[in-house]
């Protein structure tokens, strides 16, 4: 028996969202029932655990990626599992993680709040670790689309760094501060989100950069200096893999996990 499943992802984004899938089907012939259970799996970083060091130290990446990204990924699996489980319910967890994120309304109220904490950390969180590189990459080049489109909406690079670190200093308690592309204006953005919602809760919003303000990304390190670990994520940051994002924005529909 062949099973196949296939993602609709594009270009870069089907390198940043190869969020392993483990498929298994079990074809029971006496009455010819099939059961299919799916559960993704934790990536692996593109990088060591001590890569980004001095910007972010070795302990806090390895407990970010092995604690709390793997906790989210825990509570999404959970989830699906138990929409899976519910005829009435199953079509949401084929939609993928993306689109049933945009559709939690139809989720029972008991499973709503796991899918969105589940979900929306374990897709903010490879957005986060995969839009950073040791030592950062070059910054974008205005000649380059990325770098005009930043030089249009901000004014300069200079700017945009200047109103992201404003931005991501001002979100209250625990959540995300975003640089986006919106679909429906066909223009970059800032936004902040929430605990663990995501841009992708928005069909229109296309996450490019983001940022984990919750105080596990940065207190061993920095304890309460939240202006010093945002400032440090910017020396950090891959402008390759944001304008490839960014490139697959412009391009293409909305990949999804």
């Amino acid at each position: 028996i062949a099973s196949h499943l296939a993602f609709s992802q594009g270009g870069a984004m089907r390198s940043q969202f190869s969020a392993v899938l483990c498929l298994v089907v079990v074809i029971v012939h006496s009455g010819y029932s099939e059961v299919v259970a799916q559960n993704l799996e934790l990536p692996k970083l593109p990088y060591e655990y001590d890569a980004l060091e001095p910007a972010i130290d070795a302990q806090t990446m390895e407990i970010h990626h092995l604690k709390h990204h793997a906790k989210y990924l825990e509570t999404l699996n959970s989830a699906l599992t138990a929409l899976r489980a519910d005829e009435a319910t199953k079509y949401l967890a084929k939609m993928g993680v993306d689109k049933a994120l945009q559709h939690l309304s139809e989720v029972p109220e008991a499973l709503r709040g796991p899918l969105r904490n589940g979900g929306g950390g374990f897709v903010n969180h490879i957005l986060f670790f995969e839009g950073m590189a040791p030592n950062g990459t070059k910054t974008p080049d205005p000649s380059e689309p990325l770098g005009k489109a930043i030089d249009a909406t901000f004014g300069s690079f200079l700017q945009l760094s200047d109103a992201f670190q404003n931005l991501a200093t001002k979100v209250f308690g625990s959540g995300w501060a975003w640089l986006v592309y919106d679909t429906n204006t066909a223009k970059m953005s800032l936004m902040s989100t929430p605990n663990q919602d995501t841009p992708n809760m928005q069909p229109n919003m296309l996450p490019l950069l983001g940022l984990d303000c919750w105080e596990h990304a940065y207190y061993l390190k920095y304890q309460n200096k939240r202006p010093d670990y945002i400032a440090a994520f910017w020396s950090v940051v891959n402008w390759e893999v944001v304008a490839q994002r960014y490139q697959a924005a412009t391009t293409a529909p909305k990949a999804e996990l």
